[in-house]
């Protein structure tokens, strides 16, 4: 699994990320998406590597708002194990 920052400018409050939010989860395969105006940010958990590009292009295109930078890591996996014995090193 793959966590994808987008930082994004334009979003003014909680309409804003609601809208920046269904942009993604309608577009792309993921398992979860938060946005906030505050930290000017959404963040995406999905399966596998989404293509920056494309990501950049459809936010822009259906939203208005200005993609500035997209980071990409490997996303912690969070189950009921690990938050009982920790994280497995």
């Amino acid at each position: 699994m793959v966590k994808i920052t987008v930082k994004i400018e334009g979003m003014k409050g909680p309409m804003c990320e609601a809208h920046a939010t269904d942009c993604v989860k309608k577009n792309f395969k993921v398992k979860s998406v938060e946005s906030s105006h505050v930290n000017k940010e959404t963040v995406i958990v999905a399966g596998a590597p989404i293509d920056h590009a494309e990501l950049q292009r459809v936010i822009e295109e259906q939203t208005g708002y200005k993609v500035t930078e997209i980071f990409e890591e490997e996303a912690e996996k969070k189950g009921i194990f690990s938050s009982i014995f920790g994280k497995k090193k």
